[in-house]
C-alpha cells in the first residue's frame, strides 16, 4: 500500500510538471504574441484614432493605425517589413508619430524632432514624412521647418500628440492589454473586432496578415531575361520566312569532287584510285660483296 501511495504521489508530480511545462511552452512561444481583442471601450478608442493626426500613403480600403516615434527601431522594422505586404492586400497603414515626453529630468527628443512632429501632425504630409525617416536622425535638422520650442501653437501640437499616447494608453489597459510596447497597432479584423498588438516582436507580425487576409511574402515577378536551356517554356516555331516549311525547301547538292590536274595536251586525266604501292626489285649485290680475298 505504502508503495501504491508513493508511485502515486510520483505520477502527479511527473503530471503537474509536463503540464506546467507545455503551458510554458504555448505562452512563451505562442499565446503572448497573440494580438488582444479590445472588449472594453472600442468605441472611444475608435474616436481617438479618427482624431488623431495620422499619414499615410493611400490607396487601400481598410485602415491600420501604427503609433510609434522617430527613433523605435522596431517600428521602423515593421514599416519595412510589413507595410508592402499590408498594401497588396488593400489594406491602408496609417501612421500616428509622436515625440515622446521628458523622463525623469531627460529628454527623449530633440528640438528637429518636436517641430518635424508639429508639422507633420498640422500639413499631414506623407512625404515629409518619408524624408524624415530616410535620413539619419543626426543628420536631420528640420531645415525650412518652424520650430516647435518657443512657440506656443505648435508646442500644443506636440502636446496633443503626448496627451494622445497616454490616453491609448489607458484605454488598452482597461481592456486587458499588458507590456504597453511600440509600436502599437490597431485595426479590425474580419468580423469587425477591434484589436490591438504590441508589435515589438517579429512573431506578431503574422497573427496581423492572417486577420487582414495578406500574404507572406510579396508576389515573385516573371524573369525578363533570357531563357535558360533548363527552362520549361517551349520553343519558339520555326521561322516561316516565304511561307515554305523546312520539309518543302530544296535539297543542297553534295559537294563535286576535286578533278585532277589536267595534262599538258589539256586533255583532263582522271584521278588514279588509290591502290598498295607496286614491289620494289632488291638491290644488286655490291662487287666488293662477291670478291673474296685469299691470303
Amino acid at each position: 500500500m505504502r508503495k501504491i501511495l508513493v508511485w502515486s504521489a510520483l505520477a502527479i508530480v511527473i503530471a503537474l510538471a509536463v503540464a506546467a511545462g507545455g503551458y510554458w511552452a504555448y505562452w512563451s512561444m505562442y499565446a503572448r504574441f497573440q494580438p488582444t481583442v479590445i472588449s472594453r471601450n472600442q468605441a472611444e478608442i475608435q474616436e481617438l484614432l479618427d482624431s488623431a493626426s495620422w499619414v499615410s500613403e493611400g490607396g487601400g480600403g481598410t485602415p491600420l493605425y501604427v503609433v510609434g516615434w522617430r527613433d523605435c527601431g522596431a517600428c521602423r522594422d515593421y514599416e519595412t517589413e510589413e507595410f508592402p505586404l499590408l498594401r497588396t492586400a488593400g489594406v491602408d497603414p496609417r501612421v500616428v508619430i509622436i515625440a515622446r515626453p521628458d523622463r525623469e529630468g531627460m529628454a527623449q527628443s530633440t528640438a528637429a524632432e518636436r517641430a518635424t512632429v508639429a508639422e507633420i501632425w498640422l500639413t499631414r504630409d506623407w512625404t515629409l514624412y518619408q524624408r524624415w525617416t530616410a535620413t539619419p536622425s543626426r543628420n536631420w535638422t528640420a531645415a525650412g521647418i518652424p520650430p516647435a520650442d518657443g512657440n506656443m501653437a505648435r508646442s500644443a501640437v506636440v502636446e496633443a500628440g503626448r496627451d494622445f499616447q497616454q490616453r491609448l494608453e489607458s484605454l488598452l489597459r482597461a481592456s486587458g492589454m499588458r507590456g504597453m510596447t511600440y509600436p502599437l497597432v490597431l485595426w479590425r479584423d474580419r468580423d469587425g473586432f477591434l484589436k490591438a498588438c504590441a508589435c515589438s516582436d517579429a512573431r506578431s507580425y503574422a497573427f496581423i496578415r492572417d486577420d487582414l487576409g495578406a500574404d507572406d511574402s510579396l508576389p515573385q515577378r516573371a524573369p525578363t531575361g533570357p531563357v535558360g536551356p533548363d527552362s520549361t517554356t517551349p520553343p519558339l516555331p520555326y521561322p516561316d520566312v516565304n511561307g515554305d516549311r523546312p520539309e518543302d525547301l530544296p535539297s543542297i547538292p553534295p559537294v563535286p569532287q576535286r578533278q585532277a590536274t589536267p595534262a599538258g595536251n589539256g586533255a583532263a586525266t582522271p584521278a588514279r584510285p588509290a591502290g598498295p604501292p607496286a614491289p620494289r626489285d632488291p638491290p644488286a649485290p655490291s662487287q666488293a660483296e662477291d670478291t673474296v680475298f685469299y691470303r
